[in-house]
């Protein structure tokens, strides 16, 4: 989940310590378009040399160096800097090790795939003595990637039907689970085992990376006389290392009348380089288009031709934050009549994705168009708890949380326990719930049915659970749990606690 590639990073400082920005990259003597975002703090990473990078730790105008672009001195405190300091060497390693992380992803979630493909461990044991190994296609509907592996229910479960207040919420953990997979297994899926329409799956372009590095699929529900469309984006993926300088790419933005936005998250969506988000663009067709811009014009297309086809967006981890941010920059181009046709927003594990006023904002606005807003919080999840919401960053979270602990007992809460993650107090009670996690693993096909029994990998990333507490319930097993044996009545509207 935490991102710079090739792009520019940058950084706020009004209420909090990042000034608002915008860029200025593909041409030098262009203005900013300042009625997106004005005031900046820009650096330059390909221009900070180790000596230089390790002075941001120390007091002085940055705004005076020569890797950073803005139009007034930034003087912060030294937790700030630190902060800094952190998100840029952390995107540097991610950068330096991409490929050999992404070539280290491929052959292992290959190797996970080699027993399905010989049929059985057992085959393939036998395979190898006969030199006839079935080596797994990467491109097929039954490989599966390092996520798919950790969960690997396919169907929706049986007793939820359409008017259930579950229901939504479970198709949309099943979707953002289903993300991860590529494009045949979740066409299969939809199409064969969930009996709806599958819409496709899409790569889309990340202006400030340079590449095709977003992903979402679409499908459409018309089951129990519902018309419904799904967005699903995908989360970061373990060996993507440009979905996880996404992650750490801590710039914000400040956005005029509605606050500050982590500005990884929304370059990832569909952020256009000197023109912030135009409410209309015309596309590159010698390239990808970028998220936003493209799932809105479907969405149009389809909601315009009927009247009674309404939407709902989800997503696990990342794609969680892309989620909520995607009704946010509906409401910036005035898309009234469309947010009136979203169901609802349904996010698992997902990161803050900006400030007080923020939520504020957003807040009013899910009123507004009676949009229900369900934050999925399972036990000690590190994710939900960054970035931190303290004095230095100021990230705040807002929504309707719904927080499972680890008997999957669910209450609505206003800010998840141990909201930052690392406090002393809570380490060992953190690593017992871990143990009783791993423990349960071997109980849960007993105590709740056959299709909770739980395989050996994820019993492996529980282990590691054991020494980051946290890590192992981010994983979709919990989330998908959580809606199936959550009380039906959490998922009624409900008007949020009062912190």
């Amino acid at each position: 989940m935490w991102g710079w590639g090739k792009e520019k990073f940058y950084l706020m400082s009004l209420p909090t310590f990042f000034f608002p920005f915008c860029n200025n990259l593909a041409m030098a003597t262009k203005e900013c378009n300042n009625e997106f975002s004005s005031e900046r703090v820009l650096l330059t990473p390909e221009e900070v040399s180790f000596f230089q990078l390790f002075r941001i730790l120390f007091p002085g105008d940055k705004g005076k160096e020569n890797f950073v672009d803005s139009q007034k001195g930034v003087e912060s405190t030294f937790k700030r800097r630190w902060i800094i300091f952190i998100s840029i060497l952390v995107q540097k390693f991610l950068q330096s090790v991409a490929k050999p992380l992404s070539w280290f992803g491929s052959k292992f979630e290959t190797g996970l795939n080699l027993s399905s493909s010989n049929g059985s461990f057992r085959m393939l044991l036998l395979n190898c003595l006969r030199g006839k190994i079935q080596w797994p296609d990467k491109t097929s509907s039954t490989f599966l990637s390092f996520n798919g592996h950790l969960d690997k229910r396919v169907e929706l479960d049986k007793s939820i039907k359409p008017g259930d207040s579950r229901y939504y919420a479970a198709l949309s953990v099943m979707s953002a689970k289903a993300s991860y997979e590529n494009e045949a297994y979740i066409k299969t899926t939809v199409e064969d085992h969930w009996k709806m329409e599958f819409l496709g799956f899409f790569d889309f372009w990340n202006d400030y990376q340079e590449k095709a590095t977003t992903q979402a699929f679409i499908l459409r529900d018309k089951n129990g006389g519902s018309d419904t469309i799904i967005v699903a984006f995908r989360g970061t993926e373990t060996f993507d290392a440009d979905a996880w300088c996404t992650d750490f790419d801590l710039s914000w933005y400040e956005i005029p009348g509605v606050g500050n936005i982590h500005g990884g998250f929304m370059k990832a969506l569909g952020l256009k380089k000197n023109l912030g988000w135009p409410k209309e663009i015309k596309q590159d067709d010698s390239r990808p288009q970028v998220a936003y811009y493209a799932i809105r014009e479907m969405l149009r297309e389809r909601l315009k031709a009927s009247d009674q086809t309404k939407f709902l967006v989800t997503g696990h981890s990342l794609g969680a934050a892309l989620a909520i941010l995607f009704p946010a920059v509906l409401v910036l181009h005035e898309e009234g009549w469309m947010l009136d046709r979203l169901l609802g927003v349904y996010t698992f594990g997902q990161p803050r994705v900006g400030d007080h006023k923020f939520g504020e904002f957003m807040t009013e606005q899910l009123k507004k168009h009676s949009i229900p807003y369900f934050r999925f919080v399972y036990s000690n999840d590190l994710v939900p708890r960054l970035p931190y919401d303290d004095t230095a960053l100021m990230f705040k979270h807002f929504g309707t949380c719904l927080y499972f602990d680890r008997s999957y007992e669910g209450k609505i809460v206003a800010e998840e326990p141990n909201k930052n993650y690392f406090s002393p107090l809570m380490a060992m009670p953190k690593t017992l719930n871990a143990m009783r996690e791993l423990i349960r693993s071997f109980t849960i096909a007993r105590s709740k049915g056959k299709e909770y029994a739980e395989g050996w990998f994820l019993r492996f990333f529980r282990v590691l659970g054991l020494i980051v507490p946290g890590v192992s319930a981010h994983g979709p097993q919990d989330y998908v749990n959580s809606t199936r044996l959550g009380s039906p009545t959490l998922f009624l509207p409900h008007h949020d606690p009062t912190p």
